[in-house]
């Protein structure tokens, strides 16, 4: 048995094994067909490792919302009329999901209507989220729902953008002195985990300035290799993360700092930013005063709530706030509980409170 990526092998089952029995015995359905959802598959990082567990062809098979009472039908039909075995992998169609659009966006981000979303709304979405959704392949879409859908959820509104990108700036703002700080003292340890944070942040505001969605942390550092800002800034990186010195994260940070500040000036979304780093009042060390370039970039926000949450507190979304894996995935907990839970994290963000 060869290796298929996931992506081509779901491709194939659409082709050879779903669309003929929709053709069949349900012509009269329009659907959609797609690769998208939970899996290293979707976003196109498989490998022969990943078919070990949670790995066969399948699809999400989207109807129109009159349409999803032959859902049981579709679904035995197509367990009587599939293999085994599909190109040497074992197939389990109960893996085959079968729902509407707004089912799927329910289930996925906790959200009943996408019509009715506000701005603050995308600050509560894990990026992985987004990916999942966005990503993938769509093998039919007869309707056009589906392509509607990744459509509008692409990237986030501008001023979600801009936010999220000052958000990142003032989180490094925050801790770039104290990473020297605490080298000075003799604090190698806090100084290198200090360091990781920053590495860390700059990654995240490298996705952001490329207006890509950052993935989950499996596949953080290799995503991040795919942009392309990451040959310049990748082997300050490494060596700030490596570095057993904090002399040696404090070159290899400011050099890093000065590829972002050419990026944003590149954005043209400010005024321009110095270009070199600058020392730290009357302190032995040079940071870049990310919280200066925090307030420029959210003096650019237009949108009424987002621009005076950005006045009160610049704490950007889920991802920033957490990286708890059981709360960004509370679209997972039990029906209802995570509307609710979505609803009471919205509320952080308001910024009357």
């Amino acid at each position: 048995m060869s290796f298929i990526k996931g992506i081509e092998l779901c491709r194939r089952f659409h082709i050879e094994i779903v669309e003929p029995v929709m053709t069949d015995s349900y012509p009269f359905l329009s659907y959609s067909s797609a690769l998208i959802g939970p899996g290293s598959e979707v976003l196109g990082y498989d490998t022969e490792m990943s078919t070990d567990h949670d790995w066969v062809p399948r699809v999400y098979l989207f109807l129109n919302q009159p349409d999803i009472g032959y859902s049981e039908l579709i679904q035995s039909t197509l367990q009587e009329r599939a293999p085994e075995r599909f190109y040497g992998f074992p197939v389990d169609i109960g893996r085959s999901v079968i729902t509407t659009v707004p089912r799927f966006i329910e289930s996925y981000l906790a959200v009943s209507k996408i019509e009715e979303l506000e701005p603050v709304d995308w600050l509560t979405f894990p990026s992985q989220s987004l990916l999942e959704i966005t990503r993938g392949e769509v093998y039919r879409d007869d309707n056009g729902q589906l392509s509607t859908l990744r459509k509008r959820f692409a990237y986030y509104p501008h001023d979600i953008w801009l936010y999220l990108m000052a958000s990142s700036w003032q989180r490094i703002g925050q801790e770039e002195h104290l990473m020297h700080r605490s080298g000075l003292i003799g604090d190698e340890l806090g100084s290198a985990i200090i360091a990781s944070r920053l590495v860390r942040d700059i990654i995240n505001l490298c996705f952001l300035m490329e207006r890509q969605y950052a993935p989950y942390p499996k596949w953080f550092g290799t995503a991040f290799k795919r942009l392309k800002c990451s040959d310049q800034i990748l082997p300050y990186l490494w060596t700030a993360q490596t570095a057993v010195t904090w002399r040696e994260r404090e070159y290899a940070l400011n050099n890093a700092y000065k590829h972002l500040s050419h990026m944003h000036n590149g954005l043209k979304i400010t005024e321009k930013i110095p270009d070199e780093v600058s020392y730290f009042f009357d302190r032995p060390f040079k940071v870049m005063s990310g919280g200066d370039i925090a307030c420029l970039i959210a003096n650019q926000i237009v949108d009424t709530d987002i621009r005076q949450l950005s006045k009160k507190r610049l704490i950007g979304n889920i991802d920033q706030i957490t990286d708890n894996t059981d709360f960004r995935n509370m679209n997972k907990w039990s029906e209802g509980e995570g509307v609710y839970a979505r609803k009471a994290l919205k509320k952080l963000f308001k910024p009357g409170l």
